[in-house]
């Protein structure tokens, strides 16, 4: 009997001296992978999206700097790249970010994603 006026209080949170900790944005996960593994190219270019969905240009183009700097062979941040600054009006630097990633698409055999720059390199000509 001791037990059915216990239960009812445990699982309505009477005696249960549980902390709740707000949870984290998708944003504040991958800045804490980041900050753990700083060479995960993966992490990286995870956060540096999520950045550029968050609308934050400024932090997304320092994180793709950052990720093409220590992972060159790293294509899709290429690309993403590429289309995030042509949508900040930065053409020229777009089409560089392409170029190289062209040439590292070949470098690395993946023709997928060299046709896909090649296309976006294209449409800002």
């Amino acid at each position: 009997m001791r037990l059915a006026r216990v239960a009812p209080r445990l699982y309505n949170g009477g005696d249960m001296n549980m902390t709740t900790q707000p949870k984290k944005s998708r944003r504040e996960v991958l800045e804490q992978f980041v900050a753990q593994k700083p060479a995960d190219a993966f992490a990286r270019y995870g956060l540096a999206l999520e950045c550029a969905k968050l609308g934050d240009d400024q932090a997304a183009t320092s994180h793709f700097q950052k990720l093409l700097e220590d992972s060159p062979q790293y294509v899709a941040g290429y690309f993403q790249f590429g289309q995030l600054l042509s949508r900040m009006g930065r053409t020229d630097e777009a089409r560089k970010v392409l170029s190289d990633g062209i040439v590292m698409a070949q470098k690395t055999g993946d023709a997928h994603a060299r046709d896909e720059m090649e296309a976006a390199l294209s449409m800002l000509r």
